[in-house]
């Protein structure tokens, strides 16, 4: 099963080696057919601690880091 990949806007890089990336999805709700935008926050690993705040990164998920880390920064082809 292929692993999920998403973008965001990164809202913290205050940590050593983590960043909080901001995920924002959009979706047309079923009732009231208005389209709707809600974000989440998830918490990223960032080996270089290259990425700093405003950065539009990629992440992708991996087995647990930390406690609340579950999702590292995306280094792929199209990135």
């Amino acid at each position: 099963m292929p692993k999920r990949i998403l973008q965001g806007v990164v809202t913290s890089d205050a940590n050593e080696q983590t960043i909080t990336v901001n995920v924002e999805r959009r979706f047309t709700h079923p009732v009231l057919k208005k389209t709707i935008r809600k974000s989440k926050k998830y918490r990223a690993h960032d080996e270089q601690n290259a990425f700093k705040v405003g950065d539009t990164v990629r992440i992708i998920e991996c087995a647990p880091r930390s406690k609340t880390k579950r999702w590292e920064v995306y280094a792929g082809a199209d990135a």
